[in-house]
């Protein structure tokens, strides 16, 4: 015997012994198999990107797929283009998947399913329509509610068991777009429009707070920002540890791109300009580049929008380094200069010194190194005016790089050595990090390869230890030339090869002159 449900059946399971065979959603694939099949395969090969588009439309959704190939068979003069404009311009609306028939109208089988619910578990589910990101953790859930976790736990189990959620990971639920449309729609038909207000900020908060506190444990020694209180309800992930922290942010990682643009849509601009602050450690190091600059983008017109100076000169600045690093040198270079304009015009010292050290690493990518030391040693002096140790530190060991780039290795030596010795002081690791890097280098070029390799596995473990890619990279191209000048031609092979790794993944040219470093040790 064969039973079907949307419900788990749980207890036919226990007291029946049961089978229970969950279904899933179609994938791409066999989604445009049953639309094959019943539409015809000439007429469905006809227009692939139709076809792609409807069933992105369809989310997977067998119900869906069988209602859009219905509509589709009863108008054969029609192009399926035609269909996938109609389904476009529904913007995820449900609907093109109402009909007639109850039993092959969307909404109606989803409130089969909703109307079984208790009460505290059919507003979570409405309000969970109120989320962006295609899935979340039980703390965003918890905040949407303004419940504590332990709460709000049984309520996902029993949407799970319901069918309007699924639990990907422990601790971890999604929902399709037409769920996620059905739920807006409920929520909007529902909830009153202040109640839905606040659970978007509560969520909002969520993730701002988090994300803050695991860019904490990245950089703790970054400026901090007075951020915008967390209302009451919000729930706040505790993340002891900096491998916490990278582990949080890579698992809301599309979520949070997401909530930065719905912040920004909903014209939550203090939020907009927070959250995008508080990712930008993660997806700096990560080599998330493409996606740094969209948020600073989405953050300078947040602080344009607010009328707050100090917060639009860091969003220009935060936008040329993501620039920068994506090779956009000449859009970097504008909002560099903008920014230090308003950093000057306000007497921001410390604004204005940051912008030239960033500045510094923009001219030196570029391959202009005296150009990149006169910006190293203005933000020095910037940073000791303003009595800023960090900044001070971090400095010298960029004074210190910049001889060393220019030929200069003994007074290089000199300022990465003063560097190495306050950073410790202050226990600054990513400074610490990249000064034993400098260090290596300045070391190879001396000709004294041992202290080299020393100091570049040194800064290696604390760069893999800090989830910074993009310098790891760098520290192991490096660790690969002073191997094969000391002779040690295996050695440097394994470092470049993994250098070559992680440079092709970050899609960085640097990666051709690996490529034929490695050439070089054929034979």
């Amino acid at each position: 015997m064969i039973v079907t449900s949307r419900n788990q059946l749980a207890g036919l399971v226990a007291a029946e012994g049961a089978h229970p065979v969950p279904l899933d959603l179609l994938d791409p694939d066999d989604a445009a198999d049953l639309l094959a099949r019943r539409l015809g395969a000439d007429r469905v090969a006809a227009e692939p990107e139709a076809l792609a588009e409807i069933v992105r439309a369809c989310a997977g959704l067998p119900l869906a797929l069988v209602i859009v190939a219905a509509r589709a068979a009863t108008r054969p003069g029609h192009s399926l283009a035609a269909l996938a404009a109609e389904l476009r311009q529904a913007r995820g609306g449900l609907d093109p998947f109402s009909g007639a028939d109850p039993a092959t109208d969307v909404r109606a089988v989803f409130s089969w399913s909703y109307r079984s619910l208790t009460g505290p578990a059919g507003r979570l589910f409405r309000l969970l329509g109120l989320h962006p990101g295609a899935d979340l953790a039980v703390p965003a859930a918890a905040s949407l509610a303004g419940m504590p976790p332990a709460r709000v736990r049984p309520l996902l189990a029993e949407l799970a068991r319901a069918r309007l959620l699924a639990e990907q990971a422990p601790g971890r639920y999604a929902f399709h777009d037409l769920l996620r449309a059905y739920a807006a729609e409920l929520a909007g038909e529902v909830d009153a429009g202040p109640a839905r207000s606040a659970a978007l900020h509560r969520l909002l908060d969520h993730y701002l707070h988090t994300a803050y506190a695991a860019d904490a444990q990245l950089n703790p020694h970054r400026d901090q920002i007075v951020r915008t209180p967390a209302r009451p309800g919000v729930t706040v992930d505790e993340l002891a540890d900096q491998r916490r922290a990278l582990a949080w942010f890579a698992a809301e990682h599309a979520t949070l791109l997401a909530v930065v643009e719905h912040a920004a849509g909903a014209g939550c601009d203090t939020h907009t300009w927070q959250l995008a602050w508080a990712v930008t450690t993660y997806l700096d190091r990560q080599g998330h580049w493409h996606d740094w600059a969209g948020v600073q983008d989405l953050a300078l017109r947040a602080a344009r929008g607010l009328g707050r100076r100090t917060d639009e000169a860091d969003a220009h600045r935060g936008l040329a380094r993501a620039y920068a690093r994506l090779g956009r040198f000449v859009d970097a270079h504008v909002n560099y200069w903008r920014a230090l304009d308003i950093f000057r015009e306000i007497g921001d010292l410390l604004g204005e010194a940051n912008t030239h050290r960033n500045l510094a690493f923009m001219c030196g990518t570029q391959g202009h190194q005296r150009d990149a030391l006169y910006h190293a040693r203005k933000a020095l002096d910037l940073y000791r005016a303003g009595g800023h140790q960090v900044g001070e530190a971090n400095a010298l060991n960029n004074v210190g790089w910049y001889h060393a780039q220019n030929g200069e290795y003994r007074e290089a030596l000199e300022y990465c050595e003063q560097a190495l010795a306050l950073l410790r002081e202050i226990d600054h690791r990513p400074g610490v990090a990249a000064t034993l890097d400098s260090l290596g280098y300045v070391h190879h070029r001396l000709g004294n390869q041992r202290e080299a390799v020393v100091s570049f596995q040194q800064a290696l473990e604390m760069f893999r230890a800090a989830g910074d890619r993009s310098h790891e990279a760098g520290t192991l191209t490096r660790l690969g030339d002073a191997h094969h000048a000391a002779g040690e031609r295996e050695w440097a092979r394994r470092a470049w090869r993994q250098a070559l790794v992680l440079l092709e993944e970050l899609d960085q040219p640097e990666a051709d002159e690996v490529r034929g470093k490695l050439a070089g040790l054929v034979g």
